[in-house]
């Protein structure tokens, strides 16, 4: 088979798989992004959680913050923030490791001027996740590990919604299948995955546009719908 049949069967599968989700989203809301159904279950609460986050680390609070060394101070609040989401986007056993990774002085400080480092430094989105991850990698471990996916995005996703997206491996891969998406995942957190990733919402966005998909929260929460069992 040609180079060039091969690109447009896989462009034909790619448009009836997005075609096919968009249904399935719509079965379940059909108001769209706008649904109140949609709101209530999937955005409402991420929205809240991103304004928890502006409420407690704001760029200029987390700033303040860092200036004064008060780094156990940042690292709870972040926690805390996360733990207080209606449906937690983390696992019981991630929320434990990030407890246990910046109860002492070194992991808290490692994690707080990493994560503004992350969501605020000089640099391109490349260098500054890679960075984050070795961050990430570097903290104190006790029993379970730190570095995982959705430990490695939420922050991002919770802080700065309009430019990060959250990553739940499982439900993210079923969700590329049945959109016809290519989605290089592998399981140690990396930019070139992550990268595929926003890619894939760029898709989402740009297949649903009229829509109007407000930002990751809106992307995030429709692939969510695609691969999570919640929606079968």
């Amino acid at each position: 088979m040609s180079a060039q049949k091969s690109g447009a069967r896989a462009q034909k599968k790619s448009s009836e798989g997005s075609l096919r989700c968009r249904r399935k989203f719509l079965r379940h809301f059909p108001g769209g992004f706008r649904d109140e159904t949609y709101l209530d279950w999937e955005r409402d609460y991420k929205w809240e959680t991103h304004e928890r986050w502006e409420e407690q680390l704001s760029r200029e609070e987390f700033r303040r913050l860092l200036k004064r060394g008060e780094f156990a101070e940042i690292a709870a609040r972040a926690v805390r923030v996360e733990q207080k989401s209606r449906h937690s986007m983390l696992f019981s056993f991630e929320k434990m490791a990030l407890r246990d990774a910046v109860k002492s002085d070194a992991g808290a400080r490692a994690f707080s001027e990493g994560l503004y480092e992350f969501l605020h430094g000089a640099g391109d989105a490349r260098g500054k996740f890679e960075r984050w991850v070795e961050v990430v990698e570097s903290l104190p471990r006790r029993q379970t590990r730190v570095l995982t996916w959705p430990l490695v995005t939420v922050f991002g996703f919770i802080a700065l919604p309009l430019e990060h997206i959250f990553l739940k491996p499982n439900v993210t891969r079923a969700a590329a299948r049945e959109y016809g998406f290519d989605f290089p995942y592998v399981s140690r957190p990396n930019w070139e995955t992550y990268e595929s990733l926003r890619e894939f919402a760029a898709a989402v966005r740009r297949d649903n546009r009229d829509l109007k998909p407000r930002d990751m929260i809106d992307l995030q929460s429709f692939i969510w719908v695609q691969g999570s069992d919640e929606y079968d």
